[in-house]
């Protein structure tokens, strides 16, 4: 009979052939989902077209399914690898971008994938058309600055990937959030970081846009939980895990 492992691997061979999940509306663990992939949409301006003196910048924004969420694809690499999330001003010391957004006036928490940047406003009475372009003119001036995006002593998120430490339990766990999960969360601008397995419950850490989304509840429970559940019958639950700043600002 086929170990967890050599299931695990298996897994990840299909994730690549089979089609993606999605994220924030999942249905059932018979592995039918909800897509709210909304591909890149909701572009302000119109076919934004910045014009810098030397060069030429595309700016681009998709939707998230949060609302106070949105993508900001600047058409060039923003990572190397993994992601790192900034709930404030204070967590932006490693990097010269983060800190250029967070003096837009109404960002609230900014966060890296490989090839996007995910904005995350305070409040949901203020109107993206007022932030937006304050964020455009942020990335562009960073871009043609040449700074660095992160220190080079910072490092982004480890990912989730199995390592040799793991028992055959964990390692299948990790191994289904590594190929199966992250993607499509990082498709829609946030972040699922593994944190633990005890007592049959996987406890995991929401980032990016996934932090407040509405549907972040049903995200876990109806989709996660259901999909880690079919494939690895000693997980009971799915827990999400906040760091002590985040449960003060929840209750502010």
């Amino acid at each position: 009979m086929a170990t967890y492992r050599q299931v695990g691997r298996l897994l990840g061979i299909s994730a690549r052939l089979s089609r993606p999940l999605a994220v924030c509306g999942y249905q059932s663990a018979g592995l039918h989902w909800l897509s709210h992939n909304i591909g890149v949409s909701n572009i302000w301006p119109q076919n934004p077209h910045w014009v810098v003196p030397g060069r030429t910048m595309f700016v681009q924004t998709q939707d998230t399914p949060n609302p106070n969420s949105v993508k900001f694809l600047p058409g060039r690499t923003v990572l190397e690898s993994g992601t790192m999330n900034f709930d404030g001003p204070r967590d932006a010391f490693c990097s010269p971008l983060a800190r250029q957004l967070f003096r837009v006036d109404g960002v609230k928490s900014v966060f890296f994938g490989s090839d996007f940047i995910t904005i995350t406003k305070v409040d949901a009475n203020l109107e993206w058309n007022v932030i937006k372009p304050d964020v455009f003119a942020a990335i562009m001036d960073f871009f043609t600055s040449g700074l660095p995006v992160v220190n080079e002593d910072s490092k982004p998120n480890a990912d989730t990937a199995p390592s040799d430490d793991d028992d055959e339990v964990v390692a299948m766990i990790k191994e289904l959030l590594d190929t199966r999960i992250r993607p499509t969360v990082q498709e829609d601008g946030g972040d699922i970081l593994y944190r633990g397995f005890e007592d049959g419950i996987v406890k995991l850490k929401l980032q990016g846009s996934c932090t407040s989304c509405p549907s972040s509840i049903v995200t876990l429970k109806s989709g996660i939980q259901n999909m880690l559940q079919f494939y690895v019958p000693e997980v009971e639950s799915v827990e999400q895990v906040k760091d002590e700043d985040e449960e003060m600002g929840a209750q502010v």
